[in-house]
């Protein structure tokens, strides 16, 4: 089966064809990072107005790169929540328009999903069942997996998520946009031990996160002493420490209380290498096992909405032609894959 997926979550624009036997494909993304930080951060109305422009002539860019014919599609996925509502309408109508015109099947894909599937496009793929961890700009979860649509939410962000967190302090650096690589990459030129950041909710139970609080312990600290390029380097370095250490502390957590031996990592902040190799270390300590997608996997794109929508075509999951968005959607709602297969059989 060959699945053309087609991703609008945001700011980027991504293309890919999966076939269910031969893997991926054609892969494509255009991000839109440079139009968007004049602004500082992403105007939703030029996100939607840029997805317009690019998402058909990408289409055809990847059936030629791939060397098929549209006739050759057996399916469409594409993101359908959660995200900005005029950028996901974009994908959603462009792909339920050609799933008509080409008389075949389009299966609406939770983005959360496909970011918790996106290491399934590895050659060494985990096994179910594991515990996720999905950190993004707009998501912190950690999540036992069970099996496609078999979730279980352990904990989240009761606030600004990873990424959030980490943009906001760039901006308070004086970064530019996107915050989180620029933080990282100052935090590189900064001294360890220089500051010593709070691990916010990490003395008390649960597995769920905070990192609004450690937005605020940055403010002060520059306005107290943040003064040279040397001192912002230091806090950068501070900061990115503290959230991967609190992340690697409620990981553990999570793979201590569930009794799983295999974490996954995936999102765009586990491109983040602090946090790989802290979170490395803690398994490697734990001897668990630990899953990350290719770094160009870990931000937003059709590759990941691809696979995710080809598992549940080949289970026999189907919608009607109502064209579907949703820039709310729990992903503990998602149905389980095996369910489906069982309601199509």
């Amino acid at each position: 089966m060959y699945v053309l997926g087609i991703e609008t979550s945001c700011d980027e624009t991504g293309i890919a064809i999966y076939h269910s036997e031969k893997g991926l494909i054609s892969h494509l993304l255009h991000s839109q990072a440079e139009m968007h930080s004049e602004y500082g951060g992403v105007v939703p109305e030029l996100a939607s107005r840029d997805h317009v422009r690019r998402l058909v002539p990408l289409i055809r860019q990847s059936l030629r790169d791939s060397g098929l014919q549209s006739s050759a599609i057996d399916g469409i996925a594409y993101t359908a929540g959660p995200g900005l509502i005029g950028a996901l309408l974009v994908g959603a109508a462009t792909a339920r328009s050609l799933a008509w015109t080409w008389s075949i099947p389009a299966i609406a894909v939770h983005h959360m999903e496909g970011h918790l599937l996106a290491p399934m496009l590895e050659a060494n793929a985990p096994a179910f069942p594991f515990v996720a961890l999905l950190i993004s700009g707009g998501h912190t979860l950690l999540v036992r997996v069970d099996g496609i649509g078999c979730y279980q939410l352990l904990g989240e962000s009761l606030d600004d998520a990873a990424g959030e967190a980490f943009d906001k302090t760039a901006k308070m650096l004086g970064l530019g946009y996107p915050g989180g690589p620029l933080l990282a990459r100052l935090a590189e030129q900064g001294s360890a031990g220089a500051y010593q950041f709070p691990r916010p909710m990490t003395n008390r139970p649960g597995l769920d996160f905070s990192f609004s609080g450690l937005k605020t312990f940055t403010m002060n600290t520059l306005a107290s002493s943040g003064k040279t390029a040397q001192d912002k380097a230091d806090i950068a370095h501070a900061f990115q420490q503290a959230v991967a250490e609190t992340i690697g502390i409620k990981c553990r957590r999570a793979l201590q209380q569930t009794g799983l031996q295999r974490l996954l990592v995936a999102g765009g902040v586990s491109a983040n290498r602090q946090i790989r190799e802290t979170l490395t270390a803690m398994t490697g300590q734990m001897r668990a096992e630990i899953f990350f997608p290719r770094l160009e996997f870990c931000t937003d794109n059709g590759a990941m909405i691809a696979y995710a929508g080809c598992q549940r075509l080949l289970a026999g999951q189907r919608e009607n032609l109502e064209i579907v968005a949703r820039p709310r959607w729990p992903l503990d709602e998602l149905p389980d894959i095996a369910v489906a297969a069982t309601m199509n059989s």
